[in-house]
């Protein structure tokens, strides 16, 4: 049963709540004063308060202050003879769940104690509720802070259960493998094979017998019979990255795959029956790969069952201290570099850039920081971003890096120029070209104070 501090001054009315709450089956500690209460409170595992308002030394509503400083979730209930309105609000405002004004009966303490012990058990689930929540909704090797990324661990958790085949989308470097990865950890399949293949790594004359095995004398160099990835993930769950390069011929066998759950080797007549699931990812738009006709639209809409798109870094950078952090330790414990943090100007540098390599491209970032720290703790002067224009294709389109407009491209000019010069304001100017007033107005447009330092 709960145990329940009484803190009141007067003996004969602490014995009566004493003797009353014992026989509803509570255990009981009691106070004539709060600093006795307060010692209690540091030495049992009180599950409600009781005070008086009107006490010896300390006064009730110091004692609920006290309590709370100590115990912010414990539930408090005040008395006071008082009776005045001010007493109470007071009361509530310092953390008071509840009051009751004397002269009460006991039947309604009674009734006021159960409440609030009622209303602490509800918040306990509900606070249980959340943490298995948040538990549900992550993965050891995802960060998802941001709503974006909360909502893609919905999605996994929702199609893991499932045999559905999943089509994962976004640009190269956000994380796809890790999020097919999760996928079949949290599937039925878990204790079965994760194959990955990338088709892009394989010459297009090898991708079938990579996929699919060939014969003993399928072609010349096949000296032994060889499994292919499908057959290896029997039972398991085949990741299979930028399928969108997958050459037409390749294209009709795994729809064949994904419809009859059977193929033969290169080399063989003989059906090989598997039973494995098939996660597709992708960074090009294969609607746009459809209408260009190198992609077949009847193994596209086999692949788009279950669709995840997972944004770009820089629409998410809700991840990124987060995903520093776990990058910092990893590569700490891999190199064995004692850097243990990220100053706060280092980090808003991290969260501004706009990462056009996404989150591969800030494991980079922060693994040669690590590298090439000079303290234990990342400095402005340890990141070094890349800064380069991308290059044009056609000579027009993508001269900016991807996600960033002209003003903001000249901001991060700016700033790395500050950098540069250890933040010397008239050595940053020389190295833009600038005059040292032209400076001082674009240094006020982004937020940076000119704080006059000593120009050289």
């Amino acid at each position: 049963m709960p145990t329940i501090l009484i803190v009141e001054d007067e003996a004969r009315m602490r014995r009566l709540l004493e003797l009353n709450l014992s026989e509803d089956g509570f255990t009981t500690l009691s106070a004539g004063d709060a600093e006795s209460g307060l010692k209690l409170l540091g030495q049992n595992a009180v599950d409600l308060v009781v005070t008086d308002l009107k006490l010896p030394g300390m006064n009730g509503l110091e004692f609920l202050q006290a309590v709370k400083r100590q115990n912010a979730a414990l539930p408090v209930v005040v008395m006071t003879a008082f009776g005045t309105v001010e007493t109470a609000v007071d009361a509530m405002k310092a953390g008071a769940s509840d009051y009751v004004l004397k002269p009460f009966s006991l039947s309604e303490m009674r009734m006021v104690i159960r409440k609030e012990l009622d209303v602490r058990d509800l918040r306990e689930q509900n606070r249980s509720l959340r943490e298995a929540l948040g538990k549900r909704l992550a993965h050891p090797n995802v960060v998802a802070r941001s709503a974006k990324m909360q909502e893609v661990l919905a999605t996994v958790e929702r199609v893991a259960a499932t045999n559905s085949t999943v089509l994962l989308g976004g640009e190269s470097g956000v994380g796809k493998d890790l999020i097919a990865r999760a996928i079949h950890e949290k599937s039925r399949r878990a204790a079965g094979p994760f194959i990955k293949i990338n088709s892009t790594a394989i010459p297009e004359n090898l991708l079938e017998s990579e996929l699919f095995g060939y014969e003993k004398g399928a072609f010349t160099g096949a000296n032994v019979s060889k499994p292919g990835k499908f057959e290896m993930a029997d039972k398991g769950t085949l990741f299979l990255d930028e399928i969108g390069d997958v050459p037409p011929v390749t294209q009709v066998k795994l729809l064949r795959v994904l419809q009859e759950r059977e193929f033969e080797r290169l080399g063989s007549t003989k059906t090989v029956k598997v039973d494995v699931r098939l996660i597709a990812a992708t960074n090009r738009d294969l609607r746009e790969a459809l209408e260009q006709g190198t992609f077949r639209e009847d193994l596209y809409y086999r692949l788009n069952v279950v669709p995840i798109d997972i944004a770009p870094l820089r629409q998410r950078k809700e991840d990124i201290p987060d995903l520093v952090n776990l990058f910092i330790s990893r590569c700490t414990g891999d190199s064995g570099k004692p850097v243990n943090g990220i100053t706060p100007e280092a980090m808003q540098i991290l969260v501004n850039y706009h990462w056009p390599g996404n989150v591969r491209e800030l494991h980079n970032i922060i693994e040669r920081a690590c590298a090439l720290a000079k303290g234990l703790v990342l400095q402005p002067a340890d990141i070094h971003l890349d800064l380069r224009p991308a290059r044009a294709a056609n000579g027009g389109a993508g001269f900016l890096p991807e996600g960033m407009t002209l003003e903001h491209w000249e901001d991060e000019m700016i700033k790395e120029a500050l950098r540069r010069a250890d933040g010397n304001k008239s050595q940053a100017a020389r190295l833009l070209g600038l005059s040292r007033n032209a400076l001082r107005y674009r240094l006020s447009k982004i937020g940076i104070a000119d704080e006059g330092e000593k120009d050289s």
